[in-house]
């Protein structure tokens, strides 16, 4: 189990640490997965951990990659959303689930407080009743399950904004004084951002402290020319000045592990994560430069998908960062050219 989870989120990690944990999940998934052995068939424990390997985005998609071993109990398989009809599919299990939703939840507490108060999801009670297997949009929401008092789902369909329960709405702001509110950013922007609201639900959002959380759909907003700057005022307008909208990157590949974007435009990789910048063609690794990230985590036990060469690029940002957390951040700057756009984490 990761000895650098325990510890505070953001700060200077012990890389030695991190380099001995991540070679030692390395070998537990070389001995486990046999396709994963394949891919690696001569590796050695790395001196360095850009040496260390990784599975392509993409492989997800077309296997599904399990570690076997005797304390590992399967449970469960994730799936990411794609416009290609192909979805990635993350076999999860207990050990790594516990540590996953522990790293989620102390990540996001660092930017909304660990205050619970009710949480508002911007999805279907319907997307939780598959047996076996959820979705990258319920695993994005339910991150939030630990820091909240009580939780609605506000659609009646989870592919339609305007299905919006307004009068649960009402009844939950009528009640509280402070929510938290999910929703993929598209679907956050065209039932809530757009200001539709009736009446009645217009009068009592008014002075409200409010903190929204959202992930993904980026590309479906830059088509209707929705910046970031319109995004974030159109949600707060009105509300308390406490009230603020947290963005992060994550992705299915990657579960447990999700970058908030600070008010400084950094995302922050918590001491028990990394990121490695790569040359597009080379693979070599780039320190700031713009390239292709590959993110890395320690507590991944099911499955390989503790180290993933993603099809997003952006770069390592230098020196300490003006929002006050110290250790590594960097930029994201969109997606490698003609590659598919992800229907869970567009960016």
């Amino acid at each position: 189990m990761s000895q650098l989870i325990s510890r505070s989120v953001y700060g200077e990690r012990d890389d030695a640490l991190f380099l001995e944990e991540m070679n030692d999940i390395t070998l537990h998934h070389i001995e486990g997965c046999k396709e994963f052995a394949r891919m690696w068939p001569n590796w050695q424990r790395a001196d360095k951990i850009e040496d260390l390997p990784f599975v392509h985005v993409g492989v997800f998609k077309h296997l599904e990659l399990k570690t076997e071993s005797g304390d590992i109990k399967h449970k469960r398989v994730a799936h990411s959303s794609s416009t290609s009809g192909i979805s990635s599919q993350i076999v999860l299990d207990e050990q790594s689930s516990k540590l996953q939703s522990e790293s989620t939840t102390k990540i996001l507490a660092s930017f909304v407080g660990e205050k619970k108060r009710p949480l508002l999801i911007l999805d279907s009670v319907k997307s939780l009743r598959r047996r076996g297997e959820f979705s990258a949009r319920v695993a994005a929401a339910m991150a939030l399950r630990p820091l909240s008092s009580d939780i609605q789902f506000l659609l009646e369909d989870s592919e339609d904004p305007e299905s919006m329960k307004w009068d649960r709405l009402a009844e939950m702001l009528s009640n509280h004084d402070e929510l938290l509110v999910y929703g993929f950013s598209w679907i956050l922007w065209l039932a809530w951002g757009k200001k539709i609201f009736p009446d009645e639900v217009k009068s009592i959002l008014r002075g409200k402290k409010i903190h929204f959380v959202h992930s993904g759909g980026w590309k479906k907003l830059e088509s209707i020319k929705v910046s970031r700057e319109k995004f974030d005022s159109a949600l707060l307008d009105d509300l308390d000045y406490t009230s603020k909208v947290v963005d992060f990157y994550g992705l299915v590949e990657q579960l447990g592990i999700i970058y908030p974007l600070c008010e400084d435009g950094a995302r922050h990789v918590p001491i028990w994560a990394d990121v490695i910048v790569r040359d597009t063609y080379t693979l070599e690794s780039l320190e700031g430069k713009i390239g292709q990230l590959q993110l890395l985590n320690s507590i991944t036990y099911g499955a390989p998908y503790h180290s993933v060469l993603t099809e997003d690029i952006g770069r390592i940002l230098p020196g300490e960062c003006p929002c006050g957390r110290s250790g590594r951040c960097f930029e994201l700057l969109g997606r490698i050219p003609k590659s598919e756009i992800r229907g869970c984490a567009n960016v």
